[in-house]
């Protein structure tokens, strides 16, 4: 099924000012195919995206390249690529390795995070907010990705911090969309500062709870329409 009506994607040209070309197309690629903007089972064409994106079709087929690696679409020779179906199964399987990695290793992190780095903490944790209140669901996915990334990264463990994009990309939060039309998107948004008020507090318990709670909400609030 071709999907090629898609509306215009304007969050990749500012993404593309802080990266390159490339890696700023995946990276909305793959935002979209966790948002459900990319829509599961529907084939994209690779100068279609490029129009909406306003690149040129080669960035984004090289982009799609990558998501064909991950797993994220698969590609049709002489049609483009299709965006791959993921089960129930599979992604109540992801939430849980996530629950054992992501919780505690917040909860180890919170006594090593220097003070001068929360102005930068609470910088993209607003970033988070301010595509919520917008509406650009691609900047979302692609602020929540960095905020996360970024903090994980505290523990010193970079081959634990690629085991958390790999999950989190594999995700699907199709409920956002509902979320975003109901106004209870902000609010949701909003966690990301109360768990750096927990930070700043130095309550690695209460961190580690909270982060319990938030990678619940990709199986329940986040998760389709039908679940909220």
């Amino acid at each position: 099924m071709a999907a090629d009506s898609i509306g215009p994607l304007p969050s990749v040209r500012r993404l593309a000012q802080r990266e390159n070309l490339r890696d700023s197309v995946a990276n909305a690629l793959r935002a979209a195919v966790i948002s459900g903007e990319l829509k599961p089972g529907e084939v994209y064409s690779a100068p279609t995206l490029g129009a909406r994106f306003g690149v040129s079709a080669t960035p984004v087929r090289e982009a799609m390249l990558d998501l064909v690696r991950e797993g994220l679409v698969i590609s049709l020779r002489n049609k483009g690529f299709r965006v791959t179906e993921v089960s129930d199964e599979d992604l109540d399987n992801l939430a849980e390795v996530r629950q054992l990695i992501e919780p505690p290793t917040v909860r180890d992190v919170v006594p090593v995070i220097p003070a001068a780095d929360y102005p930068r903490l609470r910088r993209l944790a607003e970033d988070i907010v301010v595509a919520a209140e917008a509406g650009d669901l691609i900047a979302y996915i692609e602020a929540d990705r960095v905020f996360h990334v970024t903090l994980l990264a505290y523990s010193g463990n970079q081959k634990l911090v690629d085991v958390v994009s790999d999950l989190r990309s594999q995700t699907r939060l199709l409920g956002l969309t509902p979320l975003l039309e109901s106004g209870r998107l902000v609010p949701s948004a909003a966690e990301h500062h109360e768990l750096l008020d927990l930070v700043e507090a130095g309550d690695g318990e209460g961190a580690e709870q909270l982060m319990r709670r938030h990678i619940g909400h990709v199986r329940g609030l986040w998760a389709r329409s039908q679940s909220n």
